[in-house]
């Protein structure tokens, strides 16, 4: 288990602004990762109410769950690891999975229990991260129900890094800042589409 502050700040990428990234970092295939993000809330969205987020993330060969609670500045997370038979036996339950106990302890401080979360998304993610002067720079491409998108993120330590040093950063390749709803909005929006679609069809 483990506790760390996040502080992290994110804008949407064309394809072309990916590309170009990718090519000015010299990025190598090699370098990429793949994750599949699993996310969980109550049938009436009580996490979400509080502002909280609830994953597991899926990697070839490891897994972990983490907590999103906000703070004043950034968001702390509680992470629990996780074995892949965990993170496959959520998915095929569509539950979230009692070995997160440390998770699971602050739930239940919400009156929150196991058998009240559900999964409500997923979101695959090839990711690429590395240190630059600001911090961790994140590029992301991922994929959920119909959705495709691209992604640039970054995690700072410093509190007294905020937007109008992030647009500067953008600035520096000529992006414009395009606001962003988490991926866990993204992907539950995209879903709840997908859902409704389907209904019309039965």
């Amino acid at each position: 288990m483990s506790k760390e502050i996040e502080i992290e700040f994110k804008s949407m990428l064309t394809n072309d602004d990916y590309e170009h990234l990718l090519h000015y970092y010299t990025i190598t295939n090699d370098q990429f990762v793949i994750q599949t993000n699993l996310y969980f809330d109550t049938a009436d969205f009580q996490l979400k109410q509080h502002g909280m987020g609830l994953r597991i993330r899926r990697f070839a060969e490891k897994a972990e769950a983490t907590l999103k609670v906000p703070q004043t500045i950034g968001l702390l997370e509680i992470t629990d690891t996780l074995t892949l038979a965990d993170t496959e036996q959520a998915l095929q339950n569509n539950q979230f999975t009692s070995q997160a106990t440390e998770i699971l302890a602050q739930l239940r401080n919400l009156a929150i229990s196991l058998t009240d979360l559900q999964l409500i998304g997923q979101l695959t993610t090839k990711r690429v991260e590395f240190m630059i002067p600001e911090g961790k720079l994140a590029l992301d491409e991922s994929w959920y129900s119909d959705q495709h998108d691209f992604e640039l993120e970054i995690e700072v330590a410093d509190a007294s890094y905020g937007e109008a040093e992030f647009k500067q950063l953008l600035k520096k390749f000529q992006l414009p800042y395009r606001k962003t709803q988490n991926k866990i909005v993204r992907a539950v929006a995209a879903q709840q589409k997908r859902d409704k679609k389907t209904e019309g069809f039965q």
